[in-house]
């Protein structure tokens, strides 16, 4: 059989895509190679539509094979388990752009999986999955709107870099990821150190033009796959349109009820709780009144019922300007924030705008508390985090409680890329930073809320981050060319809405960035407006964070641990830890601090009481203090020779041995000295002067004269 190979080049390397080879009973299958990166994405579609649902069921999964970077899993096993947090991050940014571009009512089965096979660091697999992904939907018989295309964008010196290698990553302003088709922006994700709106859209439009080259690509391709036989026709899909007399029925009973309850709901800005139950009595009642006339076709009318309360919402707020709770389209919700909420933890915050309402939690740890990354990113650990999680109760629901999913990682990711840039680095705070959202009320953007609620604790905790952030969620209704975009949408708005479009930042610039498009993409236009009004929002937003606490507290909380950092040679790790760890654990157990030590000789002194950790320092400074030449010590005879005496000017500490010196005869007074006896014994308290160290023995020479002439005491 035929196999088709084709290779483009993009930012100075290639990709190649392949099929025919591999995986053929998949419904299309794209064998990708960027450098020494290759992921095999392969589609498949089940042969029927799943009954009963109201939803496209999209799969993308995004597989990490440890194997693919020369590694063998951790743990008992052996073997690959759960996904990471970072494979569910690409699989998520794989889906987004994806799924707006199958048919409308399309309920069959899509299985996207991507397996990364082999990584090159400097070529990351994600974007090439996404490419591949595309490639294989684009020449399976699977109904799709495409091809995509996505590339990275990082920014050196003001000049965007296309697909950044890992060095480059470490020197970029700003990591910006984008899909799209040939004609519009798909999906966007930044993260940046604070830049400004313009210099985005600018990296957007950059990316954008790479984009449309590979997607004219992806095209070529798949026209030579269906010329060698190795692409499928597509499957035509059109959704099944309602009866027209059910049609007809339902609008005659549903619009203007639809329309009046929204007006009234505007108007009197009712809440969301009340506004739900107003439209569930408009659903049952016309439920009920056509039951007859259309006997087992309750589905059907709710179909109905959900597109003419869909179009009457959108049609307010495109024609009207009329949103749900009576804002105007660039106004943000009622905001209050609260600090030092929880009594015990080491910062908190309520932040609550509207119906959305996040409890955030900070605690301060040791570094050697960061957080392990075992994947097969270059990146090994991260001393700063951000959690989110979102129960039941947040939105009025009973539903099983169980791990983070997808969403919730998601939105986590996201706001510890938007805080990520004001962190203090570890030479300024040596803690390890652990942030948990909780939603524990839910009515639209509750990953912005916890962008702010997190500056909200990290400020009350004392933490020194370098500026506040604050975040904000725009919405976009497009009715033909009647472009309305809405600033802090809720939850309405989000599900019903063309886009969801997350922006965080300080007041100098961009931190994060999250785009969801629900449409075939939005363009330049669109994008510019939707910036400088989000950048409106968060500003107003900020300034009521800031009513509540407008710098770092000076002093950290009186429950967070007192970090004393020092730095010791090397050599003298042994020491401090001693045998078996005997000195260290002695050390833990006479003050209570705790004690981490680096191999590059950086030790971490972590205690709730302050001078517990200086005890603990003092400790280790005589373990491993050196004489220094010059230096007049205090110490103690503790051995007489005929030549001289040996004096201990450094006590042993825990176990460990003392430093010591050799007084020379000659160096006891500025007499003459017949016997070392006639001027001390063992056990003597005397004055020395360290006068040499022999670097290759370490061995010390003293000087009593010296010192006692240095002091001005008589011998």
């Amino acid at each position: 059989m035929a196999i088709l190979r084709k290779s483009i080049e993009v930012g100075g390397r290639t990709l190649t895509l392949e099929t025919g080879r591999m995986a053929k009973q998949a419904s299309g299958a794209i064998f990708g190679a960027y450098g020494d990166t290759m992921v095999l994405s392969c589609v498949t579609m089940s042969a029927s539509p799943r009954e009963g649902i109201d939803f496209f069921p999209l799969s993308v999964e995004f597989e990490e094979k440890m194997y693919s970077v020369g590694k063998i899993p951790g743990g008992f096993i052996k073997r690959e388990g759960r996904p990471s947090e970072k494979a569910v991050l690409c699989s998520r940014l794989i889906d987004r752009p994806l799924r707006p571009l199958f048919p409308k009512g399309f309920r069959n089965d899509v299985q996207v999986i991507n397996t990364v096979l082999s990584v090159d660091q400097d070529n990351a697999p994600d974007m090439l999955a996404m490419c591949c992904a595309s490639a294989a939907l684009h020449i399976s018989k699977i109904p799709f709107n495409g091809p995509i295309a996505g590339v990275t964008i990082g920014m050196i010196d003001n000049e965007f870099i296309l697909n950044p290698t890992v060095e480059q990553e470490e020197l970029s302003e700003m990591h910006l990821s984008v899909a799209g088709t040939a004609d519009a922006v798909m999906m966007v994700e930044a993260g940046a150190n604070e830049i400004s709106e313009e210099t985005i859209l600018e990296g957007i439009m950059f990316a954008h033009e790479e984009i449309k080259r590979i997607v004219a690509f992806i095209e070529e391709y798949r026209a030579e796959a269906l010329a060698l036989g190795l692409a499928a026709e597509k499957i035509v899909f059109e959704k099944p349109a309602p009866d027209p007399e059910l049609d007809a029925a339902v609008r005659e009973l549903a619009s203007d009820a639809f329309r009046q309850a929204m007006k009234k709901c505007s108007a009197e800005r009712i809440g969301k709780e009340e506004r739900e139950a107003m439209f569930e009595a408009i659903n049952s009642s016309v439920q009920e009144a056509l039951a007859e006339r259309f006997p087992e076709q309750e589905t059907q009318i709710g179909e109905v019922l959900y597109t003419v309360e869909k179009e009457t919402m959108r049609s307010l707020i495109a024609k009207d300007k009329i949103r749900i709770d009576g804002r105007t389209t660039t106004e943000v919700r009622p905001i209050t924030c609260e600090v030092g909420v929880l009594a015990r933890t080491h910062g908190s915050s309520l932040f609550t705008r509207g119906q959305t309402q996040i409890l955030n939690a900070l605690t301060l740890g040791m570094v050697s508390q960061e957080q392990v990354l075992d994947g097969i990113a270059p990146e090994t650990s991260k001393r700063y985090m951000h959690q989110y999680n979102f129960p039941p109760f947040s939105v009025g629901e009973t539903r099983p409680v169980r791990s983070p999913g997808r969403r919730e990682i998601g939105h986590g990711a996201l706001a510890e890329r938007a805080l990520l840039p004001v962190i203090p680095d570890e030479e300024t705070f040596p803690y390890a930073l652990r942030l948990v959202s909780e939603a524990i009320e839910s009515n639209g953007s509750t990953s912005m809320g916890s962008v702010c609620a997190s500056t909200l604790s990290l400020m009350d905790a004392g933490v020194p981050i370098t500026a506040p952030v604050s975040g904000c969620a725009m919405g976009l209704i497009k009715d033909g060319d009647d472009v309305t975009i809405l600033t802090d949408i809720q939850g309405m708005e989000d599900f019903l809405g063309d886009m969801d479009f997350k922006v965080a930042g300080t007041e100098k610039g961009v931190t994060a960035i999250q785009m969801d498009i629900k449409i075939a993409g939005i363009d330049r236009n669109i994008l510019t407006r939707a910036l400088a009004q989000a950048r409106e929002g968060r500003m107003f937003i900020m300034g009521k964070m800031l009513e509540a606490i407008s710098e770092p507290r000076k002093e950290i909380s009186k429950f967070a641990p007192r970090i004393i950092t020092m730095q010791i040679h090397p050599d003298k790790i042994r020491e401090v830890i001693g045998s078996g760890g005997k000195v260290i654990k002695k050390i833990v157990e006479m003050t209570g601090a705790q004690i981490d030590i680096e191999d590059d000789g950086r030790v971490f002194i972590a205690s709730v009481d302050g001078t517990q950790g200086e005890k603990a320092q003092q400790i280790i400074e005589n373990i491993v203090a050196e004489p220094v030449v010059g230096q007049i010590y205090k110490g103690t005879v503790v051995k007489i020779m005929e030549f001289g005496a040996f004096v201990e000017i450094i006590p042993g500490v825990l176990g460990s041995s003392g430093k010591d010196g050799m007084v020379h005869i000659s160096e006891l007074s500025n007499k003459r000295v017949a016997k070392v006896e006639d001027v001390c014994a063992e056990g003597d308290v005397m004055w020395v002067k360290v006068k040499a160290v022999d670097k290759a023995t370490g061995k010390v020479k003293l000087s009593r004269k010296d010192a006692m002439h240095d002091l001005g005491l008589d011998l």
